[in-house]
């Protein structure tokens, strides 16, 4: 076949040479700004102060571009930790998948694109913004193209962003089923159906694996772990890295306080993962059986050791959970005829159904820890005898003393203290309803007694007439934000801002009210609770049924003279160090008499306290033949 490529001409070489006395395109040092469009991508901006540290956007560099980068002078916090990333713009191919999956939005890409410099390593590059940097970012107008460099920059010339419609996570978390108020106000049915097993991958997959939670949850769980084996379809993995650290999850799935969500990277510009409700997922579908199967794989050899435990509250049980595992003999004295404490009889049973509590305390005593119930230590048992019969005591007695405002009139007849009836509510003992009902305070008590009680008005009257007023300002309540939210759609009203004066009564002497003034401030400029009021500003109640949820006390007259004379207390709670251990070297205490009332702290409390007997006891015990 004939070849009909053309021949190349002799003289094309020469023809080069016009090339030569052309302006070239481009110049070593450019003499005019070419402008970027809008959202063009060039270096790098970072907003260091709502940069969590989560490390994402070097996660998701398909270059390895990013090197997370530890600031000493930044002060890690719960939820954010003092490193930040650092560019490789040697690397960098400028994607923009850093700033698509920053959960904060705090790094973005800039309309600067011109670096000029002989050195190598000044394309490794810590990026801030002008907020921070106020050095190398200089106004468009002392801006310079022949100093142009990472180190010479325009103030506020932003260009992509991470948009929510568009970025790399979803900012929605995956609803969960909850009955409707007027539903749920009718029954104590749990009101919460958990999700299902696509709703709980669904949810599973917005997790970003940074694990920011972790260092927020009092028991530093393996948050990330648990969810990814969620996601995974392996509940079994899920529920072994729970109990590592909470073996209480059945209850926590449902009440926990949740402030590991608060750190939650996806919550600074969307909805938290829903990390409390995966954790109920899992323990709830996996059988009862398996998860003490999964469990039993940590029980070490039996030890010739003996742990009495006084009380069998979160904290107690955590700590007879953990202790048992080690392989001590652990026995629990509780002064109630069923164990669990103030999960049991303070928290209402639509909130926590009493067959998850039972559950999760089965599976804590299948790990061979004795629970001696109906056993009140200083009446029953004293407590020197514990004491003779033990290696170590640890007390986790909670805070079980109602506290009362002491107003005028308040220990009338139709007065009553909320913890009171929440047991009475637990036990199912009828109790007397008003049908106008105040309540006073403003934390989750308030409402779990609010709530009940609008429950057994509905039964009765066949409507809810209840008033709850406290001292804090709405928007500053102590109690949980869905509670209160819950609360007002069952039919609670809520006055904030008001402090108790006075109980009023009828002609026959009969409660019919509660008169308030208002509340300028809680606390004193020392930080002591020192109500200031307004007693010009007057509001009153109507009730036949005024209840009291303004906190609790403890209740040491269990404890020796000679005892409560060697330890630390402090506003009625107990000093101990990291592992629980008091000034007395065989008493370790936990739970609310340490920390206050939180179950997941309690939980904590008890783990690290079954640590701190471990060491006591550790070089002093002996493995059972």
């Amino acid at each position: 076949m004939k070849n009909t490529a053309e021949k190349k001409s002799s003289v094309t070489p020469i023809k080069t040479l016009k090339f030569l006395f052309k302006k070239p395109i481009t110049f070593k040092f450019p003499f005019e700004t070419r402008e970027a469009s809008p959202r063009y991508r060039g270096f790098h901006l970072n907003d260091w102060e709502k940069c969590t540290g989560c490390g994402n956007c070097a996660d998701i560099c398909p270059n390895s571009a990013i090197t997370m980068i530890e600031i000493p002078e930044i002060v890690p916090e719960p939820g954010k930790k003092n490193e930040r990333p650092q560019i490789d713009y040697g690397r960098c191919c400028f994607c923009a998948l850093c700033v698509d999956i920053c959960p904060p939005g705090s790094l973005r890409l800039s309309r600067d694109y011109i670096h000029i410099d002989h050195a190598t390593d000044s394309f490794v590059y810590l990026p801030k913004d002008e907020k921070a940097d106020t050095e190398h970012f200089v106004k468009p107008e002392d801006y310079s193209i022949f100093q142009a460099s990472l180190n010479h920059r325009k103030q506020y010339f932003e260009g992509f962003v991470s948009d929510l419609n568009f970025t790399l996570f979803d900012p929605e978390r995956e609803p969960v089923e909850i009955l409707p108020a007027s539903e749920r106000v009718r029954s104590f049915i749990e009101e919460m159906k958990g999700y299902t097993e696509e709703q709980a991958k669904k949810e599973a997959l917005r997790c970003l694996e940074c694990s920011l939670c972790e260092e927020v949850c009092p028991a530093h769980m393996k948050i990330s772990d648990y969810i990814k084996a969620i996601y995974n379809e392996n509940l079994t993995e899920s529920v072994r890295k729970i109990y590592e650290d909470n073996p209480l999850p059945g209850v926590c799935g449902r009440v926990c306080t949740h402030k590991c969500e608060t750190a939650c990277s996806i919550g600074y510009r969307g909805e938290p993962v829903a990390i409390r409700w995966l954790k109920r997922y899992a323990v709830d579908n996996l059988e009862t059986g398996k998860i003490k199967e999964v469990i039993s794989i940590f029980k070490g050899p039996e030890l010739k050791r003996k742990v009495s435990i006084i009380g069998s509250g979160p904290s107690g049980l955590s700590a007879a959970y953990y202790l048992s595992l080690m392989g001590y003999q652990v026995v629990i004295y509780e002064a109630k005829a069923k164990p669990g404490g103030i999960m049991r009889y303070g928290i209402p049973k639509y909130r926590l159904p009493e067959s998850a509590l039972d559950r999760d305390i089965d599976i804590i005593k299948s790990m061979g820890v004795e629970i001696k119930l109906n056993t009140k230590v200083g009446k029953d048992i004293e407590f020197e005898k514990i004491k003779e019969e033990s290696d170590a005591v640890f007390i986790a007695t909670g805070f079980p003393e109602p506290r009362s405002t002491g107003i005028k009139g308040i220990d009338s007849e139709g007065c009553y203290q909320a913890l009171n009836l929440l047991e009475k509510i637990a036990c199912g003992e009828k109790i007397k309803v008003g049908e106008k009902v105040v309540i006073i305070g403003g934390g989750n008590v308030a409402f779990d007694i609010g709530r009940s009680l609008a429950r057994l008005q509905m039964k009765k009257f066949g409507k809810v007439k209840i008033t709850l007023t406290c001292l804090e300002k709405e928007g500053e309540m102590l109690a949980d934000r869905e509670e209160i939210e819950e609360g007002s759609e069952e039919g609670l009203v809520i006055k904030p801002g008001r402090s108790p004066k006075e109980g009023l009564f009828d002609e026959n002497g009969r409660i019919r009210g509660l008169r308030t003034v208002k509340c300028l401030s809680i606390f004193d400029e020392e930080g002591r609770f020192n109500p200031k009021v307004d007693e010009t500003d007057v509001e009153d109640y109507e009730g036949n049924m005024i209840v009291e949820a303004i906190g609790q006390a403890p209740d040491y007259s269990y404890l020796d003279k000679e005892i409560l004379d060697d330890l630390e207390i402090v506003r009625g709670r107990i000093v101990t160090d990291e592992y629980g251990r008091t000034k007395i070297p065989w008493l370790f205490a936990g739970g609310d008499i340490v920390h206050g009332p939180d179950i997941i702290h309690a939980i904590a409390d008890g783990h690290r306290a079954a640590q701190g007997i471990d060491l006591y006891l550790g070089s002093k015990s002996e493995k059972v033949n």
